[in-house]
């Protein structure tokens, strides 16, 4: 008896202490609201300014040697108010998803395409190899591998993905005598470059030219300017990084973590890793040979929305095929990579909806009227980089990209017109915006994601990456500067 007592008297001795430990559990007031939530506060927000900024409109111009629909400086008067009513708010956002059903289908079947091509081992059988290849070269495999995930970046906008080959990085970074740090870092950060840059990244650079009404992936080369800094830069970071945890271990951020993990975790075998099969040599020379084809349609031939569509889902298609895959498969693959992009495809629909409430309420060019006054006699450059920082702080209420480029653009377009910014600039603004701050919030799954897969504390990661990210931030300073003295277009 005194023996059950015992035990139990010691059973809710634990559970106490339990309780104590987590005081802040219960203390935590605020958690960020889902995306959804926010963009539908947004819709109520917009609602209520249209009973309170005077309706008004700018008279607009048809550029005939661009086709741009452009605002006529001067222009701005008054016209009769017409605020949404409460039953036009639901109805806003279903005329937010008609609106931009060209955008969301185009996103649906860019995501089923990509699905095929991911399915196929491609991407996991060139890692494998470039895993094996550089296993033994030291600190060159943090630029090798940084590159090799950028080009998923900007071209597929990989970002969540990158955490199934997070255990690979970590596994070579730990072979060389570094850390698990230097192996997540050197995987998801080089996605990010890639992302930020965005050459050919249809989800944020190739949807806000198409909003602002530009050449989709145009200005490619100051991207890639933009891309090759991006890659030196955190490069060298993250190598001077590593160099420190080799030369002493314990000065690495996660030093507890790597004497836990050492004898619990088990190492990744590379030579079990996918090699390269020749369907997957077929797969590669189809994504090559359709990207070449993108790069001259829209170059030469002013390819838009349908035909970059078209040809997705035909690289999709053909990889597939040489890869190996029945109809039935191809055709489940893509409904898979479909249905896994609804989440991007509904938030379109609703960022619209706000576009569609300011419309209809006559305000939303009051609004760009408001905002052109009040720093049209500011410096350009104080004007651009108020563009910039402005998508900055956006980009922490709504992570995602197609989210944010739905919800601003409408808006930066016109006031970048006002102010004598080129379009091309306002987009770079929106890309700068919706990448560098990734890596850091606590919202973005692509992050938690890697984290949650590497079993690095958030709070790590952050000490580790802050001083990169205020590198970032000030890199996209001065290409702000640069594309504005340069009027880049």
């Amino acid at each position: 008896m005194n023996l059950k007592h015992g035990n139990n008297r010691r059973t809710r001795d634990d559970e106490l202490e339990n309780i104590t430990k987590q005081p802040q559990q219960r203390r935590k007031w605020f958690k960020m609201p889902h995306t959804f939530v926010i963009l539908f506060i947004l819709v109520l927000v917009a609602t209520v300014l249209t009973y309170i900024i005077p309706a008004g409109e700018f008279d607009r111009v048809k550029d005939e040697a661009t086709g741009k629909s452009l605002l006529v400086p001067g222009s701005y008067h008054h016209v009769e108010a017409n605020p949404t009513g409460l039953w036009d708010i639901p109805k806003s956002i279903v005329r937010g998803l008609v609106d931009s059903a060209d955008v969301v289908f185009f996103i649906f079947i860019i995501g089923g395409a990509f699905q095929i091509i991911t399915s196929t081992g491609t991407i996991e059988a060139l890692t494998g190899r470039v895993a094996r290849s550089f296993a033994n070269k030291g600190l060159w495999v943090i630029p090798v591998f940084i590159t090799l995930f950028s080009v998923g970046g900007f071209t597929m906008g990989m970002s969540t993905e990158v955490m199934v080959f997070v255990p690979i990085g970590i596994a070579i970074a730990r072979a060389l005598g570094y850390d698990a740090l230097t192996g997540t870092a050197m995987i998801s950060l080089g996605a990010s470059c890639g992302f930020t840059a965005g050459l050919l990244n249809p989800f944020n650079v190739g949807l806000a030219q198409a909003i602002a009404e530009v050449p989709i992936f145009s200005g490619m080369w100051l991207r890639a300017i933009i891309l090759v800094c991006l890659i030196s830069v955190t490069s060298i970071y993250i190598m001077r990084y590593a160099s420190r945890v080799k030369s002493d271990p314990t000065r690495g951020l996660v030093h507890e973590l790597e004497q836990e993990q050492a004898a619990d975790t088990p190492a990744v075998d590379l030579n079990k890793l996918p090699t390269i099969r020749i369907t997957h040599i077929l797969t590669i020379i189809t994504i090559v040979a359709g990207f070449a084809l993108l790069i001259w349609g829209v170059s030469k031939e002013g390819w838009w929305m349908e035909e970059l569509a078209a040809l997705f889902l035909s690289m999709g298609v053909i990889s597939g095929l040489v890869s190996g895959f029945g109809p039935s498969r191809i055709a489940s693959e893509f409904v898979k990579g479909a249905s896994g992009i609804a989440y991007g495809a509904f938030i379109i629909g609703l960022a619209r909806g706000i576009m569609v409430v300011l419309d209809q309420g006559n305000v939303i060019d009051s609004v760009v009227y408001g905002m052109s006054t009040a720093v049209g006699e500011l410096p350009s450059s104080v004007q651009v980089l108020g563009m910039y920082f402005f998508q900055n702080i956006m980009n922490v209420f709504i992570t995602s990209g197609t989210g944010m480029a739905v919800t601003t653009m409408p808006i930066m377009v016109p006031l970048s017109d006002l102010l004598g910014v080129t379009r091309q600039t306002a987009v770079l603004a929106f890309q700068f915006g919706d990448g560098f701050t990734n890596m850091i919030l606590p919202t973005s799954s692509a992050l938690m994601g890697s984290l949650a897969v590497s079993g690095i504390p958030y709070q790590k990661w952050v000490r580790f990456f802050w001083p990169l990210m205020v590198m970032w931030i000030a890199m996209g300073i001065v290409f702000m500067l640069i594309a504005n003295a340069i009027q880049y277009s």
